[in-house]
């Protein structure tokens, strides 16, 4: 897209109720060379004129039918914003008076009847290199402005790149498809919205979710694919995942997304009856990010094939769930989630593992 600078071809709108004195504006201005004049005599056509035609310069009567100056100025100034036209009031009115309220009002400049002609050509010469300069630089602006946000949307999506594949990199050791950090990212974004969450902050939970078991990097093959029960000596290394993903994702306090995920990858295992791991926290001392992502962790870890067990129907894993309540987890989000049971089951269907 590029922008027409040249004064010349400037839109410009003569209003005047007086056909003669449209007629010899038009000629006027045409004997220098501009091309692009539109006019009327009706105060009330100048509005949907102006859209029609982008109007740069606007040359204005004062005392007209239906409008007068100060109305029409009034209306282009509600209607055009940032893209108000540059106005020239041209009238017979001489007072001071009408002078500073035209130019209070919105006029540039101000020009009375009868007008000396290479005056009045200089003045519009004059209007139209700044305005044209002024519509140059909000063009630029404007470009500029887009490519910062362009910028910016190219880095938020780079980075949110890297956290999913930081997420499936941990994931990727018990659990090869991945699927089931969309899942589980998913469901917590349902769960977080019912909760109150912004959409901004969904946003966050969606594409920080992913990372809350990143901590799996750090225990090893025998532990994390035992395919029976921990010893206890081999359960408190497997704890250890919640504190080492903390470690990994601590220390960019810049980033929403990554403070987010610090304070999932920490406590979706802690438990509201202050049970869980690594802290013992409890209650609403649990972000509502971990205690979001601990529920929507469970259910689909119960309805997923695991090394050490088969996966459970949505019945019982609902079931458990809800004997949980209160317990494991917060009793307004257990309320939640049976209430989006329906949307949850259509998650894990969509992205269901390939058999």
């Amino acid at each position: 897209m590029t922008i027409n600078t040249d004064e010349k071809q400037a839109s410009i709108l003569l209003v005047d109720d007086e056909a003669t004195n449209i007629k010899l504006l038009v000629r006027l201005l045409q004997n220098v060379g501009y091309s692009n004049i539109v006019s009327t005599q009706d105060s009330r056509q100048v509005l949907a004129l102006f859209e029609q035609h982008h109007s740069d310069l606007v040359l204005l009567d004062l005392n007209m039918p239906y409008m007068d100056g100060y109305e029409v100025m009034a209306q282009l100034k509600a209607a055009a914003r940032d893209d108000m036209p540059t106005i020239l009031m041209l009238t017979a009115q001489h007072a001071q008076e009408y002078k500073i309220q035209a130019l209070d009002n919105g006029a540039i400049d101000y020009v009375t009847k009868p007008f000396d002609s290479n005056e009045l050509l200089s003045r519009v010469n004059n209007l139209l290199k700044v305005h044209m300069a002024q519509k140059l630089v909000r063009y630029r602006n404007e470009v500029l402005e887009q490519m910062v946000q362009e910028r910016t949307k190219e880095l938020h999506d780079t980075r949110l790149q890297v956290v999913r594949r930081l997420g499936r990199a941990a994931e990727y050791r018990d659990n090869e498809t991945g699927l089931h950090i969309i899942r589980m990212s998913k469901v917590s974004a349902l769960l977080g919205k019912a909760a109150g969450m912004n959409n901004y902050d969904c946003d966050l939970l969606l594409n920080a979710a992913p990372m809350h078991d990143i901590g799996k990097i750090g225990i090893a093959d025998n532990i994390l694919l035992k395919p029976g029960k921990f010893e206890p000596d081999e359960w408190k290394i497997m704890q250890t995942h919640s504190q080492i993903g903390a470690d990994i994702l601590s220390g960019d306090d810049d980033s929403d997304l990554m403070k987010m995920a610090y304070q999932i990858a920490l406590t979706h295992h802690e438990k509201w009856n202050g049970k869980g791991y690594p802290n013992g926290l409890s209650g609403e001392d649990i972000p509502l990010v971990g205690r979001v992502c601990a529920l929507a962790d469970v259910f689909d870890a119960l309805t997923s094939v695991r090394p050490y067990k088969k996966a459970w129907s949505v019945e019982d894993s609902v079931n458990l769930i809800k004997e949980e309540r209160g317990e494991h987890f917060e009793p307004q989000l257990v309320d939640y989630f049976l209430e989006l049971l329906p949307e949850i089951v259509t998650i894990k269907e969509k992205y269901a593992e390939p058999e």
